[in-house]
């Protein structure tokens, strides 16, 4: 069964069962400057699932785009990709455990066709502590779910990972109580770990057994939560019931349903084969590299399936409008890119046939992504450019290398290392790798076709040294990202209302041909990216700044209005960016001043202010600065001093 399919199936599934299907959001989330890609099929539906009422009710489904970036050195097994679609669905108070989990088991014994017998399932334990109980109601759904189709329901306790692989599973168990380090969901992890004022809940896993042969190495015995690869989780369902409070867990007011199942895991699963690499989705890309390379894809897994993941990556983040930089979420579509020349290389597939892979790609999916039938000319333009600018890259790399050479040195005072031969300093290994971008691998390699000897303590201290650089870069992430996950403090509210002031003064003094082309605000600062030819004279910045103040001190309303999609994008009153992020029904914040006069009515998702007398302080640009052809960015802050 197709992964275009499964997908297909799942949401009219839902929709038959009173879901409201919405659109994917982008890879890069709105309004959320604390991270930098949408990681989670229910990271664009947290302030709903924190009580904000959506559009489109209480029952919603989704396919959500998801990239997640800490896994790119993890590709190359046969699960792990950067780039995944998370299938979703959630009730905003509406239903609860006896009816989620019977749909999900419906889909996939009765949609998908997924064995019974394959199917095993976790639940959460409890925790003392917390005072949150055991979830016996998931497992009477279970055992009862299980019953009617006639397998075994054994149930059985496991606690933790490395305990359940020490216990193992026993004839007719299917059901797992584990601990919450595996069965309980919030975005701080554990419940101790969750800060007052987080919403979190236990969780219901389900996995999928392909029968494999356990792996020791990954413990004595195999289990559900077992990573040895026989097991395989396809869906997990979230039962947002707890609040944390300074006295401890309450129940909250409205009980939530946070589903995520992972369309390429299902895929898998439905053809009974746990490489993912293998599903539709995927496997054309698979077939090109081989056909490019003369190379078969049993004979090197890894290199095919990080060209395969990287490029999809890559297509799907160009397509979202991230072009490849050394910055941000940009950094990231370099990296994929040019990680996929190195083991394209290495398979000896000629150069410039990147562009052709991402067409593969784009004919997979754009029947689902419209916007990658839109963007498929920038998508693959980017894809060439960068491929060609990092050979160019690896030239001057090995350029650079040589000249290393000239300062060749051996450990001081190591008598035993004295006599192991020439060795590169740390340091100058890592300015090959951190300022001209000259990949690890490639430094290793050059190193002994010319007989240097890089043993572990050569990388031990080049290592260091990468940490340290990291550590660095993390924090100043952290400070820039800092406030939490889709951050709604007053001040950030605040720089958001201010936010849309400033674009309708820099249309009114620019020109209509400016759009919002990317924003990140904190509760220190805004940053507004928008679409411009040309530097902004400073007396037109203060302009600009005259006349949102003036707007501000007018102490008017912000009021909202809910829309269809179409009749918001044909109003040339509504001003909006990014339409193709949104869902089928639209919020319009129209900023009115005590007269009437309207100042902004502008497509958003919030959060604003309700009143312009609430911003507090003097709007001051700081700087304006060009952001990337054709478009310019502001830094600005509200002063109160």
């Amino acid at each position: 069964m197709s992964g275009n399919e499964i997908r297909q199936k799942y949401l009219a599934f839902m929709e038959k069962h009173g879901h409201a299907v919405i659109p994917s959001a982008a890879l890069v989330p709105e309004n959320d400057p604390t991270t930098l890609f949408t990681g989670s099929g229910m990271q664009p539906l947290v302030p709903y699932l924190m009580g904000e009422a959506h559009p489109k009710g209480a029952r919603l489904a989704d396919s959500q785009k998801c990239f997640r970036a800490e896994d790119i050195e993890e590709v190359g097994d046969n699960r792990h990709t950067t780039f995944f679609e998370m299938l979703g669905n959630w009730s905003l108070g509406d239903y609860f455990k006896a009816e989620q989990l019977p749909w999900f088991y419906t889909f996939l014994v009765e949609e998908v066709g997924l064995d019974p017998e394959k199917i095993y399932v976790t639940v959460f334990q409890g925790d003392e502590d917390a005072n949150v109980p055991r979830d016996e109601e998931s497992v009477a759904i279970w055992k009862e779910l299980f019953a009617a189709r006639g397998v075994s329901d054994g149930v059985a306790e496991m606690g933790s990972e490395e305990a359940g692989g020490v216990r193992g599973m026993q004839d007719g168990e299917r059901i797992f109580y584990y601990d919450a380090s595996k069965n309980w969901w919030s975005r701080a992890g554990k419940p101790e770990n969750m800060p007052v004022g987080e919403i979190g809940g236990p969780d219901s896993e389900v996995f999928y057994d392909f029968g494999t042969e356990h792996d020791p190495a990954f413990g004595e015995n195999c289990h559900p939560n077992c990573d040895c690869g026989r097991f395989l989780e396809i869906g997990n369902s979230v039962f947002m019931e707890y609040l944390k409070t300074e006295a401890g867990f309450e129940k909250l007011p409205t009980q939530n349903v946070d589903f995520g199942g992972g369309l390429e895991r299902i895929t898998a699963a439905a053809n009974g084969d746990a490489d993912v690499f293998t599903i539709d989705l995927l496997w054309p890309v698979i077939e090109q590299i081989e056909e490019l390379s003369g190379s078969q894809y049993a004979d090197n897994h890894e290199a095919f399936r990080v060209i395969t993941d990287h490029i999809r990556g890559a297509v799907f983040m160009i397509g979202d409008s991230v072009l490849p930089s050394n910055a941000e979420q940009g950094y990231f579509v370099r990296r994929l890119l040019r990680r996929a020349v190195r083991y394209a290389d290495a398979l000896g597939i000629p150069a410039g046939e990147f562009p052709n892979l991402a067409e593969s790609v784009i004919a997979t999916y754009e029947a689902h992504y419209a916007n990658l039938t839109m963007q498929r000319d920038t998508v693959k333009t980017a894809i060439a450019g960068e491929e060609e600018q990092f050979r160019k890259t690896l030239e001057k790399g090995l350029r650079e290398f040589n000249k290393t050479l000239s300062v060749l040195t051996q450990w001081e005072g190591d008598a035993e290392a004295n006599n192991q031969g020439t060795f590169m300093p740390p340091e100058s290994i890592f300015k090959l790798i951190t300022t001209h971008g000259f990949p690890r691998e490639l430094v290793a390699e050059e190193a002994v076709k010319r007989g240097i000897t890089l043993d572990d303590r050569t990388w031990t201290a080049v290592d260091a040294l990468l940490a340290e650089h990291q550590e660095k870069s993390r924090a100043g992430a952290e400070q820039k990202f800092k406030g939490g996950l889709a951050d709604q403090s007053e001040k950030v509210v605040e720089y958001h209302t201010t936010t849309h002031l400033m674009l309708a003064a820099l249309r009114h003094f620019l020109g209509e041909h400016v759009h919002q082309a990317g924003s990140n605000i904190t509760g220190e600062r805004l940053r507004f990216d928008f679409t411009h030819p040309e530097k902004v004279e400073r007396e037109t910045l203060d302009e600009i700044e005259t006349w949102v103040n003036n707007a501000i001190a007018t102490g008017g309303d912000v009021t909202i209005e809910t829309m269809a999609k179409s009749v918001a994008e044909n109003d040339p009153t509504v001003e909006g960016s990014f339409w193709d992020r949104y869902p089928d029904e639209v919020k319009v914040y129209t900023i009115t001043g005590k007269d009437g006069t309207i100042f902004s009515r502008e497509l958003c998702g919030g959060p604003h202010v309700s009143k312009l007398e609430d911003i507090k302080g003097r709007f001051v640009i700081k700087k304006e600065e060009s952001s990337s052809a054709g478009v310019r960015r502001i830094k600005a802050v509200l002063a109160t001093d």
